[in-house]
């Protein structure tokens, strides 16, 4: 099977080009990992999979709007993430294609409405989180396959650091989309790390774009992971590497968790995360998140067993091997949708 991956996000484009080259899948990406072994976002590592450098040739415009035929020609599938617009732009040219849209927790109603019509004709639709059919106008889906991370990389939490630990690219900058205020009020007078495109503008707490080993050391190391979340998002990435690594988690609640753009939508889902493990506290309000931060902090036995049911919760939504037999299942089966 080639498969042609049109990604908008380099992390989950690195983890899932990955994975299904391990599920010998031969795979081009049109993003950041064009030529795997030579990539300019250091936000993850190089990939040692197969360079098409006739493909990276006909893609070196970066114009995801108007694909060339012959890269087209080549895929027998073609997964697309996230971004509709691409979808309508290329159409026409993917006739003949299996052709499947990638949610990454970003669809609105005006995304839904897109798809609609595409899926009638033939798109298909992998979710990321059952509380996608919140989001008004939903355009049903072919499958739920969440992101995953490979317990092998992430694990072995420690908190020898004592320190409050978040994973966001542009945290303060995005302000609002990412709750930047609630977590800077929240975790004031702890000590706190901030790992991510822009956290430097925050002051000497603020690492920026660290190493990838780094980032998992940091991971290693944290008293608690403070988890503001990215509206309109039901989970994000930096939440299931903590988790994976067993970190204890102080989360947004239900409330604060769900956009207020969108009150009509209740994508937010690590309130019912919360629920399978005693290692994410909730809090709606200041008073709440740093009485919870600093329970964590104090350590404990209480605190080890927060660890350990994490570190579990997180393989069984998404350890490496039960998504990749998701994904296995899911590309060999040849169906196609009909109207919903």
């Amino acid at each position: 099977m080639k498969l042609l991956y049109l990604s908008c996000h380099s992390i989950l484009e690195h983890d899932e080009i990955k994975l299904f080259n391990e599920l010998e899948i031969d795979v081009f990406s049109y993003g950041t990992y064009r030529n795997p072994k030579e990539i300019d976002d250091k936000k993850r590592p190089i990939l040692d999979l197969p360079f098409h450098k006739e493909l990276f040739d006909l893609t070196k415009d970066g114009k995801h709007e108007n694909i060339n035929q012959k890269v087209i020609d080549w895929a027998d599938v073609i997964v697309c993430m996230h971004r509709p617009d691409w979808l309508l732009a290329n159409w026409s040219k993917f006739k003949g294609k299996r052709v499947i849209f990638r949610a990454i927790g970003q669809n609105i109603i005006d995304t839904e409405n897109i798809l609609k019509p595409l899926r009638r004709q033939g798109l298909e639709i992998v979710r990321y989180s059952p509380r996608e059919q919140t989001i008004p106008g939903f355009a049903g889906e072919d499958a739920l396959i969440r992101f995953y991370k490979d317990p092998a990389e992430f694990g072995s939490w420690t908190g020898e650091g004592k320190f409050v630990l978040n994973i966001t690219q542009d945290m303060k900058q995005r302000g609002g989309a990412t709750n930047f205020q609630f977590w800077d009020e929240s975790t004031k007078g702890f000590p706190r790390i901030l790992i991510g495109k822009g956290g430097e503008e925050i002051g000497p707490e603020g690492l920026g774009i660290v190493d990838y080993e780094v980032m998992k050391q940091k991971l290693r190391e944290c008293g608690v992971y403070f988890y503001t979340g990215t509206y309109p998002a039901s989970y994000v990435l930096n939440f299931i590497e903590a988790l994976m690594t067993g970190c204890p988690i102080v989360a947004l609640g239900e409330i604060m968790g769900n956009d207020t753009l969108y009150p009509e939508m209740r994508t937010y889902e690590v309130a019912d995360f919360a629920k399978q493990t005693s290692g994410i506290l909730l809090a709606d309000d200041i008073g709440s998140a740093r009485g919870a931060i600093q329970r964590i902090l104090e350590g404990g036995a209480e605190v080890e067993q927060m660890s350990v049911d994490n570190r579990a919760l997180a393989i069984k939504l998404f350890g490496k091997e039960e998504i990749k037999a998701q994904w296995g299942v899911f590309l060999k089966d040849s169906h196609k949708n009909s109207d919903n």
